[in-house]
């Protein structure tokens, strides 16, 4: 009994042995992978490998998901918010000045901005506005003490639906990125089965980023607010503002006479040919009437 249990023994563990060193560890598995990939030219960047093999730890219930918040929480803030506002002031550079204090108090920032003070022009200045979505409502009741407001339209779009469908998609397509290198890993077919793999996992790959392109997209436009505000001095009834009135309806009235002698001059190219051809006409009839008295 003794020698046969020490067979027995040693087979178990001769087993056991074999066994461990057949089934690497998934850390040996995903670098193993890596160098592969790096080695034959279609390997993905390290950090995608790490992604990869922290999405198949996951799977395996190995690691814990952390830091990752319910959909239905995130989902119910995914609206993007716009607004456009029309504010009347008595002088533009200081309503600019305060708009822009307004957007950098609030935790914001001016996108863009655009003024008009051309001659004969109303004065007035375009600012686009970028504050965080939790504050958007404070930039817009921060707009009154500027100025007088004119109007002002906010429009709302839910991009909930569509940041779900794309969060789905992405995700299938990582399975089946994961299923893919699996398949190069183990592949030993033809070169061409090989080769349509490698473009079918390059797809793949495309569409994942442009996936996760999208999500950054969704997420930044959700997370700040655009504001285009309209800043814009009163019409002038009479006048040109910073000029006289009066000095401008002499200036206007000098420059009609001008314009009023200018035309009496080039008059004159009619009226002399016409006034002479006249004259002429009043002398040859003159003498032609007295010679017809004289004859009479």
């Amino acid at each position: 009994m003794r020698p046969r249990s020490l067979i027995m023994l040693t087979t178990a563990l001769l087993f056991g042995c074999t066994s461990e060193r057949a089934a690497p560890q998934p850390e040996n598995q995903a670098a193993a992978l890596f160098v592969q990939q790096e080695r034959e030219g279609y390997a993905p960047s390290r950090h995608r490998a790490e992604e990869t093999f922290r999405a198949d730890k996951l799977a395996l219930g190995e690691i814990p998901e952390v830091g990752i918040s319910p959909l239905p929480d995130i989902v119910s803030n995914m609206i993007i918010r716009t607004a456009t506002a029309s504010v009347q002031v008595d002088s533009l550079e200081p309503a600019v000045a305060l708009v822009r204090e307004l957007a950098t108090r609030l935790g914001g920032y001016v996108g863009s901005s655009g003024i008009v003070t051309g001659k004969n022009q109303l004065r007035q200045a375009a600012i686009e506005v970028k504050v965080p979505a939790a504050r958007f409502d404070e930039v817009l009741s921060g707009l009154t003490p500027i100025g007088k407001l004119e109007s002002v339209n906010v429009t709302a779009q839910d991009v909930g639906e569509e940041f779900v469908d794309v969060t789905a998609r992405m995700d299938n397509a990582r399975r089946l990125e994961r299923r893919l290198i699996d398949l190069l890993a183990t592949r030993a077919g033809k070169l061409k089965d090989v080769l349509d793999v490698e473009r079918e996992l390059a797809r793949v790959r495309e569409e994942i980023d442009r996936y996760e392109g999208r999500l950054r997209y969704l997420k930044a436009h959700t997370a700040m607010s655009t504001l285009s505000v309209t800043v814009h001095e009163p019409m002038p009834v009479v006048g040109t503002a910073g000029k006289s009135v009066m000095g401008e309806a002499f200036t206007q009235a000098w420059r009609n006479f001008v314009v009023l002698l200018s035309l009496a001059v080039q008059s004159l190219g009619v009226v002399l040919p016409l006034g002479f051809i006249a004259a002429v006409a009043w002398v040859v009839t003159r003498r032609w009437r007295v010679a017809k008295q004289k004859a009479a």
